[in-house]
């Protein structure tokens, strides 16, 4: 079974002639900047890796990328794959991971990678979606093989494991033979922007991850929309803390790093100290950090200031609204800018930036599609819920549409219920509430099928969760919905306290919540005292698995 191209004939022809999409391929972009940049540096390890993997941290040009690529390439091909079939791979942030998108994209091979973290049941689960032709793991993670999880989906022959020999062999440098073998398979096989490159997985917060193809031409118009809302310069360095597995690392830094010949530095697994001492020894120019890293670092400025980031000009955040305060410590103090992103794996594009939203307040929560967007192909609309019908007054509510150059054709093997509007939009499944009378300026206020209904009345956990994030004492916080067979769903306030505090109780987190004017029917019926909350190897709280706790301690 092979993928290779989903977009209809008729949007392939659009895109290319309005000018949306620019036709080039990731490896071409790596090409370019090996011929005319060849030894400046393209990617660092991790500091950490030996603890990692076992192997020394490796610094590669784009010229020794560019031969690591071509040594997977020639791997790829060993291992019987072709344009089209689809690769698993399952690796830290690595060198070779990098290069490992570079190789895909030299022989149009779809590339599948998933999270260190996924055993024998996520890949089980995931490889009889993809029906993968092959498995690429690390050899060694943390003192296991995750290779050896391959071969519960496919044959020893159709599972290789990745090892420090390959990087060793792009450092020493190559024969012509391998660039030989891949010219002579482009030449059957012609590089392709509209050929599918990857697919990434949803998240999976409220159920089995679903796949979302991706070409070339979308990758790179998200390249763009980063590289432009995030001010990237050619050049730069920049240090990926996520793992390079879905947007945020790919959308963020892989793509639009190797588009504008940037050195990127690579971080695993997120660890305060070590990520700060990378941004000072790497003079960093720019990267992102969660929202909950921030907050710590704004809260501590006697850590801040035991480093020097005088390189550092901007940090990037998302996933959750943003504290203004934070936002306020970071540029007012630190003299850093702070970017507010909103993106998912299926092209959702949207930044907040000092320039295009210089008041703090605003930044923090809101954004915006811009008369510049609306000329790069983007448009957006808020709809009912329920209903579908369109919703444009201030102040209401409805779930976020969305198409443009980055916007994806449709999760794999999936007959399309429920993913598009009746004119192409994609329906991105987040509740937005609309803050401007154009209708193009939106606050985030969570996912459709995370609203809690209570008696019919609708709630955002998001806008309870910041509250609750502020209450004294608390390290985490997030509320789920409490089944009620009479109101139908009630609201469960679930906390996490900071070291040696004492969990306040339900009647102190309500007064708290009502000495901030909320509505009556917001207030918790319910609290929930945790160790941490359960995340997905993403970072995303899992309210699934809060509710199912929930059941099993009234059980």
């Amino acid at each position: 079974m092979t993928v290779w191209q989903t977009s209809p004939i008729t949007r392939q022809r659009d895109m290319h002639r309005l000018g949306l999409w620019r036709g080039e391929t990731l490896c071409q972009r790596l090409a370019h900047w090996t011929e005319s940049t060849p030894d400046h540096i393209a990617v660092i390890d991790p500091a950490n890796r030996e603890a990692l993997t076992g192997t020394a941290p490796q610094r590669l040009s784009y010229l020794q990328l560019n031969e690591l690529a071509d040594i997977f390439a020639n791997a790829l091909l060993d291992l019987g794959l072709e344009r089209g079939d689809r690769c698993m791979v399952q690796l830290p942030n690595v060198v070779e991971l990098m290069a490992l998108y570079c190789a895909a994209s030299k022989l149009g091979v779809v590339i599948s990678p998933i999270p260190v973290q996924y055993g024998h049941h996520e890949v089980t689960t995931l490889g009889a979606v993809l029906q993968p032709k092959a498995f690429l793991a690390a050899a060694s993670f943390n003192g296991r093989s995750l290779a050896d999880v391959g071969l519960s989906i496919l044959p020893a022959r159709q599972v290789l494991a990745v090892d420090d020999s390959f990087v060793l062999e792009a450092v020493a440098g190559h024969s012509s033979a391998l660039r030989q073998r891949i010219d002579a398979y482009q030449s059957r096989y012609p590089l392709d922007a509209n050929n599918i490159l990857t697919v990434c997985w949803t998240s999976g917060t409220t159920g089995t991850p679903k796949g979302v193809p991706r070409s070339h031409n979308m990758w790179l118009a998200s390249a763009d929309m980063t590289a432009q809302g995030c001010d990237y310069r050619d050049g730069e360095t920049l240090l990926n803390p996520f793992p390079m597995v879905n947007m945020s690392a790919l959308g963020g830094f892989v793509f639009p790093g190797i588009d504008r010949g940037c050195r990127i530095v690579l971080h695993h697994p997120l660890d305060l100290g070590v990520y700060l001492s990378q941004i000072q020894h790497e003079a960093v120019q720019f990267t992102i950090a969660p929202p909950a890293l921030l907050n710590k670092l704004a809260l501590e400025p006697d850590l801040w200031a035991r480093f020097d980031f005088q390189h550092l000009r901007g940090i990037g955040s998302g996933s959750a609204p943003l504290s203004p305060a934070m936002i306020e410590t970071f540029e007012q103090r630190y003299g850093i800018s702070i970017y507010n992103i909103y993106g998912s794996n299926e092209g959702i594009a949207l930044i907040a930036s000092p320039k295009t939203t210089p008041d703090r307040e605003a930044r923090a929560s809101l954004f915006r599609l811009s008369e510049s967007a609306q000329a790069r192909g983007f448009s957006s609309r808020v709809i009912d819920v329920e209903t579908g019908e369109p919703v444009q007054e201030i102040g209401a509510q409805g779930e976020l549409c969305f198409s443009g150059p980055t916007v994806f054709d449709g999760y794999l093997d999936h007959d399309g219920a429920g993913v598009f509007c009746a004119n192409g939009d994609f329906r991105t499944g987040d509740v937005v509430e609309i803050s401007s009378a154009d209708g193009l300026s939106y606050r985030i206020a969570g996912r459709c099928k995370e609203l809690i209904n209570r008696g019919g009345m609708k709630i955002s956990p998001v806008e309870l969760d910041l509250l609750l994030e502020a209450f004294p004492g608390l390290a985490e916080a997030a509320v789920c919905a409490d089944p009620d067979p009479v109101l139908g769903e009630r609201i469960c306030a679930c906390i996490v306290c900071q070291p040696e505090v004492t969990p306040p109780t339900l009647d102190e987190v309500i007064a708290y919540l009502r000495a901030k004017d909320i509505a009556v029917f917001k207030l918790p019926e319910r609290l929930l005292v945790l160790d941490a909350l359960p995340r997905n190897p993403l970072g995303k709280v899992l309210r699934h698995e809060l509710t199912a706790q929930l059941q099993d301690t009234a059980c």
